[in-house]
């Protein structure tokens, strides 16, 4: 019998949890499309100060399962905007993937008060992750052509009246 997932904020206790699905997810999954060394790379970057430090500018959120952590993700201003958002570190545990975590995960992060305020959300996707984002509702912002560090990015448009400043 399949457990009940829940999302709910991540806390500083989270951190180790977290990064281990974000190391796993590089390893484990983006390492198929992209070279070892840029992965060990991402990795290094992925350190446990990182993580509290981007819980403290974003909100994150964590996926629960059986009292597990098993995915995990964000949303944040985009480059302070009120009108855009951003998601970023989007993972699930590798042997957790195709349950609809990840889904579960963008459900709640486009309930968060950062994606409903905004009128357009981007993310920035490994190639990996592509496919996904297309079914939950993220286009191409540019083509698939990915950057110098082989992300793609990804938009959403959502129709939002802002207050006027």
């Amino acid at each position: 019998m399949k457990e009940k997932l829940f999302i709910r904020p991540f806390v500083e206790p989270d951190a180790t949890a977290v990064q281990n699905i974000i190391h796993r997810g590089l390893r484990e999954i983006n390492g198929k499309d992209y070279p070892a060394e840029l992965i060990e790379e991402y990795c290094a970057c992925f350190t446990l100060e990182k993580i509290k430090s981007q819980a403290d500018t974003a909100h994150m959120y964590v996926a629960v399962s059986d009292e597990k952590i098993v995915g995990t993700g964000s949303i944040a201003p985009y480059w302070g905007s009120e009108k855009e958002s951003i998601l970023l570190t989007i993972y699930v545990l590798p042997e957790m993937i195709g349950q609809g975590i990840g889904s579960a995960i963008i459900n709640a992060l486009e309930q968060d008060e950062y994606f409903l305020r905004a009128n357009r959300i981007e993310i920035p996707s490994s190639i990996t992750a592509v496919k996904f984002y297309q079914k939950m509702g993220y286009e191409f912002k540019s083509g698939m052509i990915p950057d110098d560090e082989g992300i793609i990015s990804m938009e959403k448009f959502r129709n939002v009246k802002l207050k006027s400043r």
